[in-house]
């Protein structure tokens, strides 16, 4: 059974509730962490992982504890399988775009199509997130 860390940072629940759809999902190798609790050491412990932040500000990353740690254990991903996800409020998706190319960038292998929703996640998109999820394992 593939180990797969589910790490997310959220600030309405929206992308929390995309966290837990993934998590259930991959199924019980899975475990949930927010930003604050996984860094470069937790990287090793993991077969696959799923990264979770809303677009903030000028559509990027929410950058007081997501993107410091994504920036921290980017490069150990290497190889790696990922998948992204969050939920937007304005724009067009563009700071997944960016996110996805940051990753490629960095050699990480993208497992499947990110998953983005405008604000709650409905139906559809906790069922893309469950798929997500089981697209790891």
């Amino acid at each position: 059974m593939k180990k797969v860390a589910v790490v997310y940072w959220s600030g309405t629940g929206n992308t929390e509730a995309m966290a837990n759809a993934v998590k259930q999902g991959a199924g019980a190798g899975a475990e949930l962490f927010t930003a604050s609790e996984f860094g470069p050491d937790d990287v090793s412990k993991y077969d696959a992982f799923a990264f979770g932040c809303p677009a903030m500000g000028s559509e990027q990353l929410e950058d007081g504890e997501f993107e410091p740690m994504f920036d921290s254990v980017k490069n150990s991903l290497s190889g790696k399988s990922v998948a992204l996800f969050g939920s937007y409020g304005w724009g067009s998706g563009d700071w997944m775009r960016t996110w996805e190319e940051d990753c490629l960038a960095a050699g990480v292998i993208l497992a499947c199509d990110s998953v983005i929703c405008n604000d709650a996640p409905d139906d559809e998109a906790i069922q893309a997130c469950k798929a997500l999820g089981a697209a790891l394992v």
